[in-house]
């Protein structure tokens, strides 16, 4: 393959400086993970934006999340249909593989996915609404909890209370792949949906019962 390029000067620096510092003052840390292998206690999907750092929230260190990054930290619908599926194949290796206790969706304020699942709905991204457009078909997956927030006038306003939606449409259809219901029935698996605010650093957890996102 001879597109590929050298790694970038500063990120050799970086690595150098890690490897130099973290890694060094935790080799017997480091290598433990590498023969023990891996006992993550939760699985968090998250967006890919380079703003949501999920272990910085949470203050984890490595081998404490399984982390699954996608664009507007979306979980499309059970299809076993033989297709390449890469978040139901992450989701499966979590709960039947790694047996994770905690299943995390964490959605984020000003996310480009859930404005461009706006826009389309407005009519206003032809380009998204192409067939050929990979994020215009995932973010299909929002579309009909458009409906939900429809009537909001503000447009800051609208997508953040869009972006709760994509939470909760990924914690419902996360209940339709029967390994995650069957383990969440025996308890021995908890979905959790989150928002958290990039500016603010406030995080908010999904109140299934009053149906609303509380303040954590």
């Amino acid at each position: 393959m001879d597109h590929a390029k050298p790694l970038p000067n500063y990120l050799v620096k970086r690595y150098h400086g890690w490897k130099a510092t973290t890694y060094s003052e935790n080799q017997v840390w480091y290598r433990r993970l590498a023969t023990e292998g891996q006992r993550p206690r939760a699985m968090v999907i998250s967006c890919c934006d380079s703003r949501v750092h999920v272990t910085s929230i949470f203050g984890a260190d490595q081998g404490e999340f399984f982390i699954h990054r996608n664009i507007a930290n979306l979980v499309p619908p059970y299809a076993p249909d033989g297709d390449h599926h890469g978040t139901s194949a992450a989701i499966e290796y979590a709960v039947t593989a790694l047996k994770v206790a905690h299943l995390i969706v964490l959605g984020h304020s000003q996310c480009g996915g859930v404005q461009g699942c706006i826009d389309m709905c407005k009519g206003q991204a032809p380009q998204l609404e192409a067939k050929e457009s990979f994020v215009g078909r995932w973010m299909d997956i929002l579309k009909p909890k458009y409906e939900l927030v429809s009537d909001v006038e503000d447009g800051a306003e609208q997508a953040r209370q869009f972006e709760r939606q994509a939470v909760v449409a990924s914690l419902e259809n996360l209940m339709t792949f029967p390994f995650v219901s069957s383990a969440v029935q025996d308890g021995s698996l908890s979905l959790h949906g989150l928002w958290t605010d990039i500016g603010e650093g406030g995080l908010q957890c999904y109140d299934p019962q009053a149906k609303k996102f509380v303040v954590v």
